[in-house]
Formats: structure tokens, C-alpha cells, sequence
């Protein structure tokens, strides 16, 4: 053989055993991206940030998704990526980015799919399109965890093993992993792009006005059609050049919950999202039993001039003095809107009536047009923030008045501010007659706009001369805590009651499931005497009440009180249970508080049950029913309100309990989202 010869071989045999590629370059590694069902949620992934492949025909389930842009983790993963517009009807990848609780999530439609409001969850997400930045390779085995406990022999409980879910490769030669535990390496770069919360708003439209003073027409009003406005002369107009503060609406961080269960019970809720009070001064007056944060939108509008400008100033200060403002009591500001809002004085900025009088009588009138549904949306962004003495502790109160109507269309606006919390009520102040009805842009506004259409959130007033005599009423309404019914949310406006089966065939360690289960529930909802309330009753043949409605007004109370629930043992009599429940919690209830109670029973029950649970439905209790192991199917179905697939659930072992935590706050809030309002 030659020397060329020999020296080809030796060449080619380095490059042979060095792995080289012909092309010089080593193969690329292929993401492996595991497949999920529609029903997935993000809350059940352990794993800050994940690729997952959508099925088809997702929007058809209709599974849940709380929020627009940020969602909670409770929310379906697909279906928020539909409403997002990261992926269709027909599928996709999704990369998936977990982030902190947020105070409050806000419902939209968007792309097929309609999203629910929710307030206060502990965990949130985004989502992106599915295609991962060079060099960044996701997990390519999906990490679950539950809160579902192992009983040990010491009684102690400890966290369920993760469970993982097979992927989908895309790479035929790409092996999945099969690990168990968390993966300990991220990814390379982490996105940093989330979708943005998507809003919509009417165009609004431009409508006749009363004539309320004789006036100039303003040069740019005289191609459309409008009510006469009135332009106060160059010598009696007053300054326009105060500039509003700086609005912020800075994100709502949950302060930390301690864990009451440390030794026992794991906390599965991670923090309590309750907003902070701001620090105000330490003055102390106003008047406790009318704790309200509370927005006067006053009309700038041209259509009514500046006399009766000046009387609506003067309605805002008695008012004030009526309300007694103080740091105890109740708590106003002032935004005035036109053609646009702006605030004139924030919560925080004056702590008594003697501070806002002074500053009402300073606000120069704006002028323009009566957009209210651009006022409302204003203060739903921007108004009610901790920056600007939001107490979180008390009822947000919007009062709007209008003079005649708005200009703009006010429902999207008003929905979006009542699924925030705010009460609406609207002040209208000679409002159209039978020939300007014509012109209204929004037949029924007033109906469309305010927290109930029972006429408590609505004052119309015949005349500007007659305005006063609304400020007593107008205060009496706004101070009645009980009847703010839009801050009440699906999780502060309960009494929830919990009737446990203590019998002998449950036995001392799946009676501990049991508490550890109401516990899980209890701990998701906001625990006052002015928020929920729990109470709970034990029973065997006989009935015991560990604690009525009221008797522990905080949740590390509450849980540290059902964790030291004892088990009794004995028979199974439920009928008599449910009896005793509605005698001795649900008779106290409070008004204006939803009935809720949560039977739980491992068998069959000595009596009988359907006579007890009629009338508790007769009465407007909301109940549900949860069978472990021999429960009867039949008895389930009587003891649960209709329809019974949403009230009635059985599992075949206690361990498996904590599946029908999320269900079951899922289901009241869902109920309470689609009361009717009036």
C-alpha cells in the first residue's frame, strides 16, 4: 500500500472515532413536547415555566379560565391560550409561565371563549406561543403534585409522590424522560414576554342634549348633532388649567399567611390575599358603622352650565359632612369626566369632612361631552388602587351623577367595575322625557349600569333644585353595608356549613382526611364576621355542634379550631344531622348571606333523609353532598340541590378527597357569578 494510501486511511479513521458528522456538525436536540387534555389546569403542574401540546375542539368543553391575560391557575391551560389568541379551535403548543396571586382576575370574551371573573386566587399564569427561544429546551415530562395526604403511623401527614404524564414526541429518535422527581435544571432564557390583558371598549356615540341655558355653540359642535350646550363667557369662565395628580395602579402583592397547620395539615393556598390598609394619618374620626371607600363621579359636561355646577358642588360637601369622613369611617374621593375623567381628590387625600369641603369648592368645571361609560372604566383601572387609599377592608362605592344621560354607552364599563367589586349607583338628574328618549344613546342605562336593578342603586331626581333633598337617602344607602351586594364575591359572602360523619366505620385516621379536606376548602375563602362565616357539626346517631357561625371571625382561628375537632364514633343518622344543622347554624344566618352546606358521610344512613333535605332546600340552602367508600348514591342525590352532577360527588377512599377541593369552590363561585341582578 502507498504512503498516500495509508495516510487517507488514518485520516479518515480520526474522524470516524472523534464522531464527527460529514458535515462538521454534531445533530440538533429536539424539544419533546408532552401532550395534555383540555381539562388541564395550570395550578396542577409543578413547574415554574413548561411547554405543553393542546388537543382540538378545546373551546367546545367550555372548561373554565378565570382572567384576561394573567390567569389564575385554576383556569384551563388551552382554553386561556384560545382566549389569548396563542393557539385555535384546532391546537397547538403553549409555553406556560407561572407567577404570583393576583388581587382580582377580570372576565372578557375573546376569540370564542368566555373568561370568568375571580377574585384573590394564589397562583397565576400566561401563556405564550409554543415555540421556545435557541437554545432553551423545556422539560419534556410534566410534573404534577397534589395536596393529597399520606397518613402515617405518628399521625402526621406528609406530601403526596409527584406523578408525571407521558409527552408527545416530535422527534421520533428523541427519548422522553421517565423521572419522577422534579427536574432540578430550568431553561437556558426564560421569555419574558406575557400576553397583555386584552380590553375592548364601544365607540361612543354622539347624541342629542336637553337644552339647559341658552348659549354659544362651541365651533367644533357644529357638525353633529348634540344637546345646546352652554359655554360660559370669556370673563365669567373660570381657569382650566389645573392639571389631575398622577394616577398609579400599581400590582396588589398578598401578604403572607402563616400556617396554623404545620404540624398537621399542609397549607395548600400558600398566602391569604387580602389587601392591605394604607397608611393614612392618624387622625381618627368619621363614622365606624359607615366604613366605605366611596368615588363621587360629578358631571362636567357643558349641557349644565355653571350655576348648576355650582349646586352639584354643593350637594358633594353636605354629603361629605353627612358621611362624617374620617379615617374610621367613611373615605371620598372626586373624579369629575367630560370628554374624559380625571380625579380631583384620591381616598387618601383629605381623612374629614372640614378637609374635602375646601376642595370641592376649588374643582373648576371641565366641560364636554357626558361620557359616563368612559368615566366608570376610568375608575375601574385607576381609582380604586392602594396607592390611592384603597383599604381593601372596605366596600368600594361608585355614585355617579349625570345630568339628562350619557353620552357614550355605559354596560361594558359598568360590568367590568362591578365584577371588580365596585357598587354602582347612579344619581340622575332631570332625565329624558317622553320626546328625547329618541336620543338616549343607551335605552335603560341607569338598569344596565347599576350593582342591582331593584331601584336601591338608583336616585332619579326631577329637578337640580331638588338635589338636596337626596343627600339623606343617597347616604343612607351607600353606608348600608349589608345591601352592597357588588362586593360581594363567591368567597366572602357565605355561611358555609360543614356536617362531618363521625361514625365507628370512619375510624381515627380518615376522620383526620375528613378535617384536613374542610380545611383545604375553608382555607380559599375570606374569613370574617363580615366576610364568611363556617360552622361545623358532627354526628353519629346523635349530633354535637363543635362551632357555630361567627364563633372564630379569622382563618388561623377557624383552622386551628378544626384541627382540634375530636372524633366521636358511633352510628350514622344524617337525616337527623341536616335537621340539626338548619336549627342550630343556618336559623342564625345573616341576610344577605348564601346557604351553603357541605354533608360528608362514609355509608348509609339509619334514617331517613329526604324529608330534612327538602327543607333545607325550601329554605335556600345550597347543599352538597360527598360519599366516601359505602355511601349510598341514592341518599347523595336527595341530600344535593339540583342539578345533582354539580352538588353531589363520591370518591372511593378518604385519600381521595382532596380532588373535589377545587371542584366544589369552582361550583359556588360559578353559582354566584350567574346570579341574576335584582
Amino acid at each position: 500500500m502507498s504512503k498516500s494510501t495509508l495516510t487517507a486511511v488514518f485520516i479518515a479513521f480520526l474522524l470516524t472515532s472523534s464522531g464527527a458528522k460529514p458535515n462538521g456538525k454534531n445533530k440538533k436536540q429536539k424539544q419533546v413536547v408532552p401532550a395534555i387534555e383540555c381539562e388541564m389546569r395550570a395550578g396542577k403542574i409543578n413547574l415554574p415555566e413548561f411547554i405543553v401540546k393542546c388537543p382540538g375542539n378545546c373551546k367546545e368543553t367550555k372548561e373554565k379560565v378565570y382572567g384576561t391575560g394573567v390567569f389564575a391557575s385554576i383556569s384551563s391551560i388551552c382554553n386561556a391560550a384560545i382566549h389569548s389568541g396563542v393557539i385555535t379551535n384546532s391546537g397547538g403548543k403553549v409555553i406556560v409561565m407561572k407567577m404570583a396571586g393576583q388581587a382580582i382576575y377580570k372576565g372578557s370574551f375573546a376569540n370564542g371563549v368566555r373568561s370568568l371573573s375571580l377574585p384573590n386566587w394564589r397562583e397565576s399564569f400566561s401563556v405564550s406561543v409554543g415555540k421556545p427561544k435557541k437554545g432553551v429546551i423545556y422539560p419534556s415530562t410534566l410534573v404534577f403534585v397534589h395536596s393529597r395526604p399520606t397518613i402515617v403511623k405518628t399521625g402526621e401527614t406528609k406530601d403526596l409522590s409527584y406523578s408525571t404524564v407521558s409527552p408527545v414526541t416530535e422527534a421520533p429518535e428523541a427519548e422522553p424522560s421517565t423521572t419522577t422527581a422534579p427536574p432540578t435544571t430550568t431553561p437556558v432564557t426564560t421569555p419574558t414576554s406575557t400576553a397583555p390583558p386584552t380590553t375592548t371598549s364601544a365607540k361612543p356615540r354622539v347624541t342629542v342634549h336637553k337644552v339647559r341655558e341658552a348659549g354659544v355653540h362651541r365651533p367644533d359642535m357644529s357638525s353633529t348633532i348634540r344637546r345646546q350646550p352652554h359655554v360660559p363667557s370669556a370673563s365669567a369662565r373660570e381657569p382650566e388649567d389645573r392639571k389631575p395628580p398622577p394616577e398609579t395602579s400599581p400590582s396588589r402583592e398578598a401578604p403572607a399567611e402563616s400556617n396554623p397547620f404545620e404540624s398537621g395539615f399542609p397549607n395548600t393556598r400558600g398566602h391569604d390575599s387580602t389587601a392591605r390598609a394604607p397608611e393614612i394619618s392618624d387622625r381618627t374620626h368619621g363614622d365606624p358603622t359607615c366604613k366605605v371607600d366611596i368615588a363621587f363621579l360629578m358631571d362636567g359636561s357643558w349641557s349644565i352650565g355653571k350655576r348648576r355646577f355650582k349646586i352639584q358642588k354643593d350637594f358633594l360637601v353636605e354629603v361629605s359632612q353627612a358621611l362624617n369622613v374620617g379615617v374610621e369611617g367613611a373615605m371620598m374621593g372626586i373624579i369629575q369626566y367630560g370628554d374624559d375623567a380625571v380625579t380631583e381628590f384620591s381616598l387618601k387625600q383629605f381623612s374629614s369632612s372640614n378637609d374635602v369641603k375646601p376642595a370641592i369648592s376649588k374643582i373648576v368645571q371641565k366641560g364636554g361631552l357626558s361620557h359616563v361609560g368612559k368615566a366608570l372604566s376610568y375608575i375601574n383601572k385607576h381609582f380604586f388602587s392602594d396607592a390611592n387609599g384603597n383599604r381593601g377592608g372596605a366596600p368600594n362605592v361608585a355614585v355617579v351623577l349625570v345630568d339628562g344621560w350619557p353620552t357614550d354607552r355605559v354596560e361594558e364599563a359598568s360590568r367590568l367595575a362591578r365584577e371588580s367589586g365596585i357598587n354602582i349607583f347612579f344619581v340622575t338628574i332631570e332625565g329624558p322625557d317622553e320626546n328625547e328618549k329618541q336620543n338616549v344613546v343607551e335605552p335603560n342605562f341607569v338598569d344596565k349600569a347599576v350593582c342591582r336593578t331593584n331601584g336601591f342603586y338608583s336616585l332619579p331626581i326631577t329637578s337640580w333644585f331638588a338635589l338636596r333633598k337626596a343627600v339623606q337617602p343617597l347616604v343612607k344607602r351607600v353606608c348600608d353595608t349589608d345591601r352592597l351586594m357588588c362586593s360581594k364575591t363567591c368567597l366572602n359572602a357565605n355561611d358555609i356549613a360543614f356536617v362531618i360523619d363521625g361514625s365507628s366505620s370512619v375510624g381515627t385516621g380518615n376522620f383526620r382526611t375528613v378535617l384536613q379536606f374542610v380545611a383545604n376548602v375553608t382555607r380559599e375563602f375570606e374569613i370574617s364576621d363580615t366576610d364568611t362565616r363556617v360552622g361545623i357539626v358532627q354526628y353519629t346517631y346523635e349530633q354535637r355542634l363543635e362551632f357555630a357561625f361567627g364563633q372564630h371571625n379569622n382563618k388561623a382561628d377557624l383552622l386551628n379550631a378544626i384541627k382540634r375537632i375530636n372524633y366521636w364514633s358511633g352510628g350514622t343518622s344524617t337525616g337527623a344531622a341536616i335537621t340539626y344543622a338548619a336549627d342550630q347554624l343556618f336559623s342564625k344566618s345573616k341576610p344577605n348571606k348564601r346557604k351553603i352546606m357541605i354533608v360528608i358521610t362514609d355509608g348509609r344512613s339509619y334514617d331517613d333523609v329526604r324529608a330534612p333535605a327538602l327543607a333545607v332546600h325550601r329554605k335556600g340552602v345550597i347543599a352538597y353532598s360527598i360519599g366516601i367508600a359505602w355511601a349510598a348514591q341514592d341518599e347523595l342525590e336527595y341530600i344535593a340541590t339540583d342539578p345533582d352532577r354539580e352538588h353531589s360527588f363520591f370518591v372511593d377512599e378518604f385519600d381521595n378527597l382532596y380532588k373535589y377541593v377545587s371542584k366544589i369552590i369552582n361550583n359556588i363561585c360559578n353559582e354566584f357569578n350567574s346570579q341574576p341582578r335584582n
